[in-house]
């Protein structure tokens, strides 16, 4: 067992300085599914088969780069595919939580679990990466309560509330309404949430489910991995007008990096894509489906390259529209195949606050943006929440 990762800065970075007195919380980490795919779904495989304290140059994350980009708390994804529905999504989730409870029991000397706010500014104190967890894609639930309060119970603090498809329940961003914004149904699901103490993850859902959500949350609102669509047209990226209403929740949207969500010319090719992966009778919002046919596809090559600069240009917009207070960081690393230039693995978070910092942020809205802003969140859930779960 090595020597725990103490959050030190290196040289002359004020960006190092900020991130080890302030955790960095990043919103969303697809590790979990990444080593899912290259080892299948026996958790014990998955965590075991490859050595993370080492350097892995086809994964965004290992555990050195989580030290090198001075990451004080990940919620990791325990995502589960919209081509598993029903109970073969409920086992896909529970086998996620597992994997991810594998790694933290693997590495306690660099991972530790934290369910609460007060756990995750104790982890970072220990020089540790404070591991929450977050369920991406409510059909995991398949429609129980029962299944959501379970998933709480093994200690999931986040439910992004759709994936690409639609629910009967929660309409998504990529895909045709089925329940106009939220079902009734929907409802009790948001409500449960904050009875529950889990934050409601509005990334991937549809501008009425935003919009209804914030109207039948107590608790604050999380936005994952989401970024502006004033400034790229994607449909994942979240309006102006639902912005608005993000202070008087009082929630966080929590800025991506994938590229086809932070760059104009790259969500331009993207269309194209969507466009001719239609034609040939694809599916653009699955992502199997989509790696198959860009490896074929002849558009391929004029692919656009997003930069850091597109991703400082959404925290820009961001501010400006819904104060400091109100912003965080969802990198979406190892959830999509390449990250702007200048943030290419999660060692590069230190650039990031270079840049903001550079751009005449102040160190005090840094720490905010970094992980302050979060944790304010989490309080106000567990402040919302039923004392007895």
């Amino acid at each position: 067992m090595g020597s725990p990762v103490v959050h030190t800065s290196e040289g002359d970075s004020a960006a190092r300085a900020l991130l080890a007195a302030t955790p960095l919380i990043d919103g969303h980490n697809d590790l979990p599914w990444a080593l899912r795919e290259l080892f299948g779904a026996d958790p014990t495989a998955a965590a075991t088969g490859r050595d993370l304290t080492l350097d892995q140059p086809d994964l965004h994350t290992d555990l050195a780069k989580l030290a090198r980009g001075q990451v004080g708390g990940q919620f990791w994804s325990v995502y589960v595919p919209c081509s598993l529905t029903g109970h073969s999504a409920v086992t896909a989730v529970l086998e996620q939580i597992e994997l991810v409870h594998e790694l933290i029991a693997r590495h306690p000397d660099r991972l530790a679990l934290a369910t609460t706010a007060d756990q995750v500014e104790q982890v970072f104190a220990s020089g540790r990466t404070a591991s929450l967890l977050g369920a991406e894609g409510g059909h995991c639930i398949a429609e129980s309560l029962g299944a959501l309060r379970a998933l709480h119970r093994l200690g999931v603090r986040y439910l992004t509330l759709t994936h690409n498809d639609s629910l009967s329940w929660a309409d998504s961003a990529t895909d045709e309404p089925r329940a106009g914004g939220l079902s009734e149904f929907g409802e009790r699901v948001v409500a449960e949430m904050n009875r529950l103490g889990m934050l409601v993850d509005l990334s991937h859902v549809a501008d009425t489910t935003m919009r209804a959500a914030l109207e039948v949350t107590t608790a604050p609102v999380v936005f994952s991995h989401s970024s502006c669509r004033a400034v790229t047209d994607h449909p994942r990226n979240v309006p102006d007008d639902v912005l608005e209403l993000i202070p008087g929740n009082g929630g966080v949207l929590m800025v991506t990096f994938v590229p086809r969500f932070v760059s104009g010319a790259i969500a331009e090719w993207d269309a194209e894509l969507a466009a001719a992966m239609a034609a040939a009778g694809a599916k653009h919002a699955d992502l199997a489906d989509r790696r198959r046919f860009l490896a074929s596809w002849s558009g391929r090559h004029r692919q656009p390259r997003a930069t850091i600069e597109d991703v400082l240009a959404h925290l820009d917009h961001a501010r400006e529209v819904v104060g400091v207070d109100h912003l965080g960081i969802g990198g979406d690393y190892d959830g999509c195949a390449e990250l702007p230039v200048g943030l290419r693995d999660v060692g590069s978070y230190p650039a990031l606050f270079d840049g903001l910092l550079a751009r005449g942020w102040s160190a005090e809205d840094c720490a905010k943006v970094a992980g302050r802003n979060v944790l304010r969140v989490l309080r106000s859930a567990e402040a919302v929440a039923d004392p007895r779960c």
